[in-house]
């Protein structure tokens, strides 16, 4: 098994590409060794101490490694937990949650219901493949009808990226507003 990495535009994440599937359908992310109890590969990958954030794309991972850490000490770890985890045939994942792109579908009105299913189409079209070749994702959260606000969580390798605001603000925010004429602004949600 040959698994290939790859930086990112935040230089706390790696993206591993272990050139399999990696998780069938959406993504998943761990924000805390709590939540990656639920992926052996997750729960192996936060045991080595470093780590502090681990998502799951359709074919390829992101680790997030702690400020203290450097990447020439903590990517043959890495490789390793993952090469063990591939080989040993353990699941992905131990529970059923679904791993899909829309957080919060909130209730709307047949218009605003809509606008929403235009900003949807968009972003799973044109904007989560752009921003899954960097190792991240970006989900909608929701939409405020009578501001034009939509609200995104962006995961992976664009959650504390240095140019995650500006890829917000000049790439997403842009793209929205000329194909959803409705949509004022983009704002990330925290958390």
């Amino acid at each position: 098994m040959f698994i290939q990495t790859e930086t990112t535009p935040n230089p706390e994440v790696l993206k591993f590409l272990p050139g399999r599937e990696v998780l069938v359908e959406g993504a998943r992310e761990f924000r805390t060794a709590e939540e990656g109890e639920a992926s052996p590969l997750a729960k192996a990958l936060f045991d080595l101490g470093d780590v502090t954030r681990v998502f799951f794309g359709p074919d390829f991972l992101t680790v997030t490694k702690g400020e203290a850490a450097q990447w020439p000490h903590l990517k043959a770890p890495i490789l390793a937990a993952i090469m063990d985890h591939f080989t040993s045939g353990r699941p992905l994942l131990l529970d059923a949650e679904p791993g899909g792109g829309h957080d919060e579908d909130g209730v709307y009105d047949e218009e605003a219901s809509q606008i929403v299913a235009e900003i949807k189409e968009l972003l799973d079209t044109r904007i989560r493949p752009a921003v899954a070749q960097d190792g991240g994702d970006i989900v909608f959260s929701r939409f405020e009808p009578q501001t034009g606000v939509v609200w995104l969580h962006m995961r992976g390798a664009c959650s504390g990226c240095p140019s995650s605001s500006a890829t917000l603000k000049a790439g997403v925010e842009n793209m929205l507003k000329h194909y959803v004429p409705e949509v004022t602004r983009v704002e990330q949600t925290l958390g």
